[in-house]
């Protein structure tokens, strides 16, 4: 049976593959330490002003689905970067946002974005990514390795219930060491 729509994978990652420190911090990733970097793709910008192609990744999606770690580092931000994208939220503990449509579960939010009838979701989120993973919901992966190692953190990968075979699609470089490598799921 074919997935109901498209999960599409796009984050910033340490060379080692942690997306945060233990603590939750991407200081690493968003500019706060030396390293350099945003949420997006782990530097400000390219080195030519621009994103990595996130807004372009952004801009061929039809919503995103994350979970309340993600969501609360993304909602203080001034600027809200999904402007005009529907975000699901999957969280026991969140209080609503006028922004987001809530899931208390991860079968609620695949069974809501399934009804929506999207075709491509953006999965961001450690535990989510994971999660989506494991269901077999994943199309595609876009990794951006900042060039720092980080020693521990948390990850999108670990144990799944079986192999998930990759298909390279393309590797960038981009000033400044960034590696993004985009892999779809054979």
């Amino acid at each position: 049976m074919d997935a109901p729509f498209t999960g599409s994978v796009f984050l910033g990652m340490s060379v080692d593959g942690f997306i945060a420190r233990p603590d939750g911090d991407l200081a690493w990733l968003t500019g706060g330490d030396e390293a350099g970097g945003d949420e997006a793709g782990g530097a400000t910008d390219d080195g030519d002003g621009g994103d990595f192609g996130f807004a372009e990744f952004v801009a061929g999606i039809d919503a995103l689905v994350m979970g309340r770690g993600t969501y609360e580092v993304i909602a203080p931000m001034h600027e809200w970067p999904y402007q005009g994208k529907p975000v699901h939220v999957i969280s026991t503990t969140l209080e609503p946002d006028p922004r987001i449509t809530l899931h208390r579960s991860f079968d609620e939010a695949v069974a809501a974005l399934t009804t929506a009838g999207y075709r491509r979701v953006y999965v961001d989120g450690g535990r989510t990514v994971h999660d989506f993973l494991a269901a077999g919901l994943i199309g595609d992966l876009t990794l951006s390795r900042a060039p720092v190692l980080i020693g521990e953190g948390h990850t999108p990968f670990g144990p799944l219930p079986a192999d998930v075979l990759l298909e390279h699609v393309r590797t960038q470089t981009f000033r400044g060491g960034m590696v993004q490598t985009t892999y779809r799921v054979r």
